[in-house]
């Protein structure tokens, strides 16, 4: 009987830590997402927390407007008027002049009513307003969106229309549109657009439009602002930005699936968020360890020009880290930098130089430390001192010996 509850008790423990560790396995799997590619950025650090196919190409749909947004910025000022055009009439829905109210061709509304209705809206025929408004003549508007896009130093972007209304040449990638996201957000005029839930916007001629933010998510577990999307070759796309004790997160969804409660890109984001918020950083280089060898020159005694070489095992005292995903593989780096080459530095006193850890926007330093045994240096710099040593021996001897010969030279004169 005593054994075979000991085989029930023994059971019971190896189902608990299967159980456990399912659990464990469970709370750092990545999660499940509709959308074909996705990711975090840590807006303080840059560094990338999750991704999905990150760098493939994608048709970014309305998430275009945030580009748009920030030449509108740069080119009219809050109180300027933009004229409504032709080209923005013809625009399909989502469109203030399709879905709210007709507009006439000539009538105007500020920089700043514009601006609302194209981030919070999302409307089509605003984008044209501020493509024809910003650019009439060459360059064109799409020549100024590429020229933007090469001064963020996107590699995988090309656009061609300011609403984003399908071109098979208007891509781009989730990453690409991370890096606009982030640049649109520290523009003030751009922030407030995306933080508003509602607000009525007019037209010169008296017609007001009443519009709510697109972004189901604003206001929720901490989301700030956002940008959403769809056309049926990009699927529902959608940028987000969040706050959560005082550490901002950006969130890009594309080509996920437009479904009838247009749930599935919100709920994408929101675990892909909430994933990367609980995410915790890999340790890159343990505390304390040795992470390489340097061979390093250094002067024993500094008004002496002669300088000898040591194999110096390089100590980190901290933890190195970094978020374990593929794109942060790929663009890992680790250089040793020696900055300081003093006896002090060599026996561990002070840093010897730093480590540069980086991967694509992020790159962060540490203090590196000389592991050479005391006994080492110690005997490495009594040896130099010896050999000095002889050496002054030497040369003294040679002196006297030429001076002894000179004073025979001059007895004999």
């Amino acid at each position: 009987m005593k054994c075979k509850n000991t085989s029930l008790l023994l059971t019971f423990i190896f189902i608990f830590c299967l159980s456990f560790n399912v659990l464990a396995d469970n709370s750092t799997a990545l999660p499940e997402i509709y959308g074909k590619a996705a990711i975090t950025v840590d807006m303080q650090t840059n560094e990338i927390i999750y991704e999905k196919n990150a760098d493939i190409k994608m048709y970014p749909a309305s998430t275009t407007k945030l580009l748009t947004a920030i030449l509108l910025e740069k080119n009219k000022k809050p109180g300027d008027m933009l004229t409504y055009t032709a080209d923005a009439k013809s625009q399909p829905p989502s469109s203030l002049n399709r879905d709210l109210h007709a507009i006439e061709v000539g009538d105007t509304m500020s920089a700043e009513d514009v601006m609302d209705g194209l981030l919070m809206y999302s409307a089509n025929d605003l984008a044209y307003v501020v493509a024809e408004n910003v650019s009439k003549d060459a360059p064109t508007f799409s020549d100024k969106m590429n020229e933007e896009v090469k001064n963020l130093n996107l590699k995988n972007t090309h656009f061609v229309t300011p609403n984003g209304l399908h071109n098979p040449n208007h891509y781009t990638t989730p990453y690409d549109m991370s890096v606009i996201a982030r640049q649109a957000f520290k523009i003030p005029r751009i922030q407030k657009a995306m933080e508003r839930p509602a607000n009525t916007i007019k037209t010169t001629k008296g017609l007001a439009f009443p519009i709510k933010n697109t972004n189901k998510l604003l206001g929720k577990d901490g989301c700030i602002a956002g940008k959403t999307g769809y056309t049926d070759p990009a699927g529902r796309c959608l940028v987000a930005i969040y706050n959560r004790n005082g550490r901002e997160m950006v969130g890009v969804v594309m080509g996920s699936v437009y479904d009838p409660a247009d749930s599935y890109v919100f709920n994408d984001m929101e675990k892909i968020i909430n994933w990367s918020y609980s995410k915790q950083p890999v340790v890159l280089n343990k505390k304390d360890s040795i992470i390489g060898r340097k061979e390093v020159s250094y002067n024993p005694i500094s008004f002496i020009g002669i300088k000898k070489s040591l194999e110096v095992p390089i100590k980190i005292k901290d933890d190195v880290t970094y978020y374990d995903n593929d794109l942060n593989k790929k663009d890992l780096k680790e250089i040793i930098s020696i900055k300081n080459t003093s006896v002090e530095a060599l026996k561990g006193e002070v840093p010897l130089g730093t480590l540069t850890v980086s991967q694509r926007e992020f790159s962060k330093d540490y203090n590196i430390y000389s592991d050479l045994p005391k006994q080492t240096l110690d005997k490495n710099v009594i040896s130099f001192y010896a050999a000095i040593f002889i050496l002054a021996l030497i040369f003294i001897f040679i002196l006297a010996r030429i001076m002894k010969r000179r004073k025979r030279r001059h007895r004999y004169l």
